[in-house]
C-alpha cells in the first residue's frame, strides 16, 4: 500500500482544498492508496476522506509560519501508516498522471528542486516522496537543537533539504515535473490583466506558493497596489475542483 499525505491545520486553506485534492488524486492515481489528511479540525472535510489527528510539535506558537510542522511526518512510528508515501501540500493543483512520483528510483526521498535556489541543494517541500519510519534522525535533531536550526535554516524545507543531504541522498524531481505558477504561468505586469496564464505544457503538479492561490487563478485575482493580476483561467480552473 503506498500513501499519499496531506495537512491542514489553522484556517488559512478551508476544507475545499483538501476535497480537491483528495478528489485529484483519486482521478490521477491509478495504484491502490491511502489518501490521508493529519489535521487539527475535520470539519468540511468529504467522509471518503481518510483523517487522522495532527500530530504534535509544540515551541511554534510564538514563531512564524514556515512549515515546521511537516517535521513530525518523519517521526519512527506515524500512526499506522507504512511504507512509501507522496506528501503534498493543499496549494497545489494535480495536471498529470502521479504514478510516476511512485515509479522514480533510486533513493526512497526526493523533492522539488527549488526552482529560486538552483544549484544550492535546497528542495521546495510543497512535493516530496518519503519511506514511512526510515529517517527519524530528521525529526530527532530539530527537536534537540531548535535554536541552532532556526538560526542556519529559514524554514523548514531549507532544514530538510540539508538534513537529507548530510546523508547524501538529496535527489530532485525530474525538471518539469512540478512548475511554479508564480515564477512559470504568471503573466509580468500589465499583461496578466488581459491574458491568461501561460500554458504550463507537460508539468504533473503546478505549485502555488506565495499569491495568488488556486482559487484566484479560478475566480481571478488583482493583487496589492493592482501591480500584479491573473486574469480568470478556465483551463486551470477544470484542473481545481472536485
Amino acid at each position: 500500500m503506498i500513501n499519499v499525505i496531506c495537512m491542514k491545520w489553522g484556517t488559512k486553506f478551508s476544507p475545499e482544498y483538501v476535497n480537491i485534492l483528495a478528489s485529484r488524486v483519486r482521478r490521477n492515481l491509478s495504484r491502490e492508496h491511502r489518501f490521508v489528511c493529519f489535521t487539527d479540525d475535520a470539519t468540511g472535510l468529504r467522509p471518503e476522506i481518510e483523517t487522522l489527528p495532527l500530530p504534535e510539535m509544540s515551541g511554534l506558537e510564538n514563531r512564524p509560519e514556515r512549515g515546521w510542522r511537516k517535521l513530525t511526518l518523519f517521526q519512527e512510528r506515524l500512526a499506522d501508516l507504512s511504507g512509501e508515501a507522496l506528501f503534498l501540500d493543499l496549494d497545489v493543483v494535480i495536471a498529470g498522471a502521479l504514478d510516476p512520483f511512485f515509479d522514480e528510483a533510486p533513493g526512497d526521498f526526493r523533492i522539488i528542486e527549488d526552482w529560486n535556489l538552483k544549484g544550492t541543494g535546497i528542495g521546495n517541500s510543497s512535493v516530496f516522496r518519503f519511506t514511512i519510519g526510515a529517517r527519524p534522525d530528521v525529526l530527532d535533531y530539530f527537536l534537540s537543537h531548535r535554536e541552532s536550526v532556526y538560526q542556519a535554516h529559514r524554514n523548514e524545507q531549507a532544514y530538510l533539504s540539508w538534513a537529507i543531504r548530510q546523508k547524501g541522498d538529496l535527489l530532485f524531481w525530474p525538471e518539469g515535473w512540478c512548475v511554479s505558477f508564480k515564477r512559470h504561468l504568471m503573466r509580468p505586469f500589465p499583461l496578466g490583466y488581459f491574458l491568461e496564464p501561460k500554458s504550463f505544457g507537460n508539468a504533473k503538479i503546478i505549485v502555488f506558493h506565495g499569491n495568488p492561490n488556486p482559487d484566484g487563478v479560478r475566480d481571478g485575482w488583482i493583487g496589492k497596489f493592482g501591480l500584479r493580476a491573473v486574469k480568470k483561467c478556465p483551463t486551470i480552473a477544470d484542473l481545481w475542483t472536485e
